[in-house]
Protein backbone atom coordinates (compact mmCIF):
# COMPACT_ATOMS: atom_id res chain seq x y z
CA UNK A 1 0.00 0.00 0.00
CA UNK A 2 1.44 3.35 -1.00
CA UNK A 3 1.78 6.17 1.48
CA UNK A 4 -0.80 8.30 -0.38
CA UNK A 5 -3.41 5.54 -0.34
CA UNK A 6 -2.67 4.86 3.35
CA UNK A 7 -3.44 8.51 4.15
CA UNK A 8 -6.56 8.42 1.97
CA UNK A 9 -7.98 5.37 3.78
CA UNK A 10 -6.97 6.68 7.20
CA UNK A 11 -8.50 10.14 6.86
CA UNK A 12 -10.79 11.29 9.66
CA UNK A 13 -14.44 10.39 8.92
CA UNK A 14 -15.59 14.03 8.75
CA UNK A 15 -13.08 14.73 5.96
CA UNK A 16 -14.25 11.71 3.95
CA UNK A 17 -17.90 12.75 4.28
CA UNK A 18 -17.06 16.21 2.91
CA UNK A 19 -16.46 14.69 -0.52
CA UNK A 20 -19.42 14.74 -2.86
CA UNK A 21 -20.78 11.44 -4.18
CA UNK A 22 -19.58 12.45 -7.66
CA UNK A 23 -16.01 12.97 -6.42
CA UNK A 24 -16.07 9.58 -4.72
CA UNK A 25 -17.35 7.90 -7.90
CA UNK A 26 -14.60 9.55 -9.99
CA UNK A 27 -11.91 8.55 -7.50
CA UNK A 28 -13.18 4.96 -7.24
CA UNK A 29 -13.45 4.47 -11.00
CA UNK A 30 -10.03 6.02 -11.68
CA UNK A 31 -8.46 3.81 -8.98
CA UNK A 32 -10.01 0.80 -10.73
CA UNK A 33 -8.54 1.95 -14.06
CA UNK A 34 -5.11 2.35 -12.49
CA UNK A 35 -5.30 -1.11 -10.90
CA UNK A 36 -6.40 -2.75 -14.16
CA UNK A 37 -3.52 -1.06 -16.01
CA UNK A 38 -1.05 -2.44 -13.44
CA UNK A 39 -2.59 -5.90 -13.83
CA UNK A 40 -2.31 -5.66 -17.62
CA UNK A 41 1.38 -4.74 -17.30
CA UNK A 42 1.95 -7.66 -14.95
CA UNK A 43 0.29 -10.07 -17.39
CA UNK A 44 2.29 -8.58 -20.28
CA UNK A 45 5.55 -9.19 -18.37
CA UNK A 46 4.48 -12.76 -17.58
CA UNK A 47 3.71 -13.40 -21.27
CA UNK A 48 7.08 -11.94 -22.29
CA UNK A 49 8.91 -14.09 -19.72
CA UNK A 50 7.05 -17.18 -20.89
CA UNK A 51 7.91 -16.39 -24.52
CA UNK A 52 11.64 -15.91 -23.68
CA UNK A 53 11.69 -19.09 -21.64
CA UNK A 54 10.10 -21.10 -24.44
CA UNK A 55 12.44 -19.55 -27.01
CA UNK A 56 15.72 -20.04 -25.10
CA UNK A 57 14.74 -22.95 -22.88
CA UNK A 58 16.14 -21.09 -19.86
CA UNK A 59 14.20 -18.93 -17.38
CA UNK A 60 16.00 -15.63 -16.81
CA UNK A 61 12.89 -13.97 -15.36
CA UNK A 62 14.43 -13.80 -11.91
CA UNK A 63 17.24 -11.62 -13.31
CA UNK A 64 14.97 -9.05 -14.90
CA UNK A 65 13.76 -6.16 -12.78
CA UNK A 66 10.75 -4.25 -14.04
CA UNK A 67 9.60 -0.80 -13.04
CA UNK A 68 6.59 -0.81 -10.75
CA UNK A 69 4.34 1.07 -13.18
CA UNK A 70 5.76 1.96 -16.56
CA UNK A 71 2.69 2.83 -18.64
CA UNK A 72 0.45 5.77 -17.76
CA UNK A 73 -2.20 7.72 -19.63
CA UNK A 74 -1.63 11.32 -20.69
CA UNK A 75 -2.96 14.15 -18.47
CA UNK A 76 -5.42 15.16 -21.23
CA UNK A 77 -6.82 11.64 -21.50
CA UNK A 78 -7.02 11.40 -17.70
CA UNK A 79 -9.09 14.62 -17.58
CA UNK A 80 -11.42 13.31 -20.31
CA UNK A 81 -11.93 10.03 -18.45
CA UNK A 82 -12.52 11.85 -15.15
CA UNK A 83 -15.09 14.04 -16.90
CA UNK A 84 -16.82 10.91 -18.22
CA UNK A 85 -16.78 9.45 -14.70
CA UNK A 86 -18.70 12.49 -13.40
CA UNK A 87 -21.64 11.42 -15.58
CA UNK A 88 -21.90 8.07 -13.79
CA UNK A 89 -24.55 8.05 -11.05
CA UNK A 90 -23.27 6.61 -7.74
CA UNK A 91 -25.73 3.70 -7.97
CA UNK A 92 -24.03 2.65 -11.25
CA UNK A 93 -20.46 2.75 -9.89
CA UNK A 94 -20.43 -0.93 -8.84
CA UNK A 95 -22.01 -2.24 -12.07
CA UNK A 96 -19.56 -0.15 -14.14
CA UNK A 97 -16.60 -1.67 -12.27
CA UNK A 98 -17.98 -5.18 -12.73
CA UNK A 99 -18.55 -4.58 -16.45
CA UNK A 100 -15.05 -3.14 -16.84
CA UNK A 101 -13.49 -6.18 -15.12
CA UNK A 102 -15.55 -8.47 -17.33
CA UNK A 103 -14.39 -6.70 -20.51
CA UNK A 104 -10.74 -6.72 -19.37
CA UNK A 105 -10.91 -10.44 -18.56
CA UNK A 106 -12.53 -11.13 -21.92
CA UNK A 107 -10.04 -9.19 -24.09
CA UNK A 108 -6.83 -9.50 -21.99
CA UNK A 109 -5.66 -6.10 -23.32
CA UNK A 110 -2.18 -4.61 -23.51
CA UNK A 111 -1.63 -1.85 -20.89
CA UNK A 112 -2.16 0.93 -23.46
CA UNK A 113 -5.50 -0.59 -24.52
CA UNK A 114 -6.98 -0.64 -21.00
CA UNK A 115 -7.95 3.05 -21.00
CA UNK A 116 -9.74 2.59 -24.36
CA UNK A 117 -11.78 -0.28 -22.92
CA UNK A 118 -12.50 1.81 -19.83
CA UNK A 119 -13.74 4.66 -22.04
CA UNK A 120 -16.05 2.30 -23.95
CA UNK A 121 -17.51 0.92 -20.69
CA UNK A 122 -18.11 4.49 -19.41
CA UNK A 123 -19.81 5.45 -22.69
CA UNK A 124 -21.99 2.34 -22.55
CA UNK A 125 -23.00 3.15 -18.95
CA UNK A 126 -23.67 6.83 -19.74
CA UNK A 127 -25.91 5.84 -22.66
CA UNK A 128 -27.78 3.35 -20.48
CA UNK A 129 -28.27 5.99 -17.76
CA UNK A 130 -29.52 8.47 -20.38
CA UNK A 131 -31.95 5.89 -21.82
CA UNK A 132 -33.29 5.11 -18.34
CA UNK A 133 -33.71 8.82 -17.56
CA UNK A 134 -35.62 9.32 -20.82
CA UNK A 135 -37.78 6.27 -20.07
CA UNK A 136 -38.58 7.66 -16.59
CA UNK A 137 -39.39 11.05 -18.11
CA UNK A 138 -41.70 9.44 -20.68
CA UNK A 139 -43.33 7.36 -17.93
CA UNK A 140 -43.95 10.51 -15.87
CA UNK A 141 -45.40 12.28 -18.91
CA UNK A 142 -47.52 9.24 -19.74
CA UNK A 143 -48.84 9.03 -16.17
CA UNK A 144 -49.67 12.75 -16.14
CA UNK A 145 -51.28 12.54 -19.57
CA UNK A 146 -53.13 9.37 -18.54
CA UNK A 147 -54.56 11.02 -15.43
CA UNK A 148 -55.73 14.02 -17.46
CA UNK A 149 -57.22 11.90 -20.23
CA UNK A 150 -58.82 9.59 -17.67
CA UNK A 151 -60.61 12.51 -16.02
CA UNK A 152 -61.69 13.78 -19.46
CA UNK A 153 -62.87 10.28 -20.39
CA UNK A 154 -64.90 10.07 -17.21
CA UNK A 155 -66.44 13.48 -17.91
CA UNK A 156 -67.17 12.57 -21.54
CA UNK A 157 -68.68 9.22 -20.59
CA UNK A 158 -70.99 10.94 -18.10
CA UNK A 159 -72.14 13.36 -20.76
CA UNK A 160 -72.71 10.48 -23.18
CA UNK A 161 -75.15 8.75 -20.87
CA UNK A 162 -77.87 11.26 -21.58
CA UNK A 163 -76.43 14.23 -23.42
CA UNK A 164 -79.77 15.85 -24.34
CA UNK A 165 -81.81 15.03 -21.29
CA UNK A 166 -80.99 17.19 -18.36
CA UNK A 167 -82.92 18.73 -15.52
CA UNK A 168 -80.29 21.44 -15.22
CA UNK A 169 -81.14 24.45 -17.32
CA UNK A 170 -78.19 26.29 -18.77
CA UNK A 171 -77.95 29.68 -20.36
CA UNK A 172 -76.79 28.15 -23.64
CA UNK A 173 -80.00 26.07 -23.86
CA UNK A 174 -82.10 29.19 -23.34
CA UNK A 175 -80.14 31.06 -26.00
CA UNK A 176 -80.59 28.19 -28.44
CA UNK A 177 -84.34 28.21 -27.84
CA UNK A 178 -84.51 32.00 -28.04
CA UNK A 179 -86.01 32.37 -24.58
CA UNK A 180 -84.99 34.60 -21.74
CA UNK A 181 -83.29 32.83 -18.89
CA UNK A 182 -85.27 32.65 -15.70
CA UNK A 183 -84.21 35.19 -13.19
CA UNK A 184 -82.82 33.79 -10.03
CA UNK A 185 -84.64 34.65 -6.91
CA UNK A 186 -82.54 35.01 -3.86
CA UNK A 187 -84.21 34.14 -0.65
CA UNK A 188 -83.65 36.63 2.08
CA UNK A 189 -84.33 36.02 5.73
CA UNK A 190 -87.21 37.96 7.06
CA UNK A 191 -86.35 40.52 9.62
CA UNK A 192 -89.28 41.48 11.76
CA UNK A 193 -89.43 44.65 13.60
CA UNK A 194 -90.15 43.76 17.18
CA UNK A 195 -91.25 47.16 18.43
Amino acid sequence: MSLASWFRWNEPPNRISQRSPTEMVVETLMMELSWQMKQAEKQQRERENEYRRMKSGVDYGWLVSYPKHSYDISPGERLQLEDMCTKIHPSYCGPVILRFRQVVAEYEPEPQEVSRLFRSVLQEAAEKIKEEEEAKKLARQWNTKNRTSLSLTTFKSRSRISPFISDIKTISEDVERGTQPNRRVWSMPEFRNTK
